[in-house]
């Protein structure tokens, strides 16, 4: 009974781990586009206050 108990733990502890990876890289890909996205939208935010600067 010890054996199958130690072994459902393991198989379970194993799963629970794989799913915590797999949550760390799609965070990981989404702190990313993240990134990207906040630096697009302030590159866009300074285009247009440089094109109605430039019509003065």
């Amino acid at each position: 009974m010890k054996k199958y108990f130690l072994f459902g733990c393991l198989s379970l502890t194993s799963l629970l781990l794989t799913g915590c990876s797999a949550v760390e890289t799609i965070f990981k890909a989404g702190m990313w586009w993240a990134f990207i996205l906040v630096f697009l939208g302030i590159g866009l935010i300074f285009w247009i206050f440089s094109k109605m600067r430039s019509k003065d």
